[in-house]
C-alpha cells in the first residue's frame, strides 16, 4: 500500500481527529508508523495540541510537553523568518 494515499484515507475516516487517526493507523498493519505520522500530523497541524485527549497525553512516558511546545514554536519562527527573508524553497 502507498503510505501517502493511505494517510489521506485515514484522515478522512478519522474525520480530522488526530488521536483517532493515530489509533486507526496503528491498527492498519503495514507501514503504520509512516501512515500514522502523516495522518495524525496533518490532523494535529489543523487542530492543535489542545484537541488531543489531555488525560491520554498525561500518561505518555518519556515526553516533555514543554520541550515539544518550545520546539514547535522554534520551527514556526524559523519558517516565518525564512518566508520573510524570501528564502522560501520553490518546489
Amino acid at each position: 500500500q502507498e503510505s501517502v494515499p493511505a494517510a489521506f484515507a485515514v484522515l478522512e475516516v478519522a474525520e480530522g481527529d488526530a488521536w483517532r487517526a493515530a489509533v486507526i493507523s496503528a491498527n492498519l498493519g503495514g507501514d503504520t508508523d509512516t501512515i500514522g505520522a502523516i495522518a495524525a500530523g496533518m490532523a494535529g497541524a489543523c487542530s492543535g495540541l489542545s484537541r488531543l485527549p489531555q488525560d491520554r497525553i498525561a500518561k505518555l512516558h518519556g515526553i516533555d510537553l514543554a520541550e515539544v511546545r518550545a520546539l514547535a514554536a522554534d520551527l514556526v519562527a524559523a519558517r516565518a523568518a525564512e518566508i520573510r527573508s524570501g528564502k522560501e524553497a520553490v518546489a
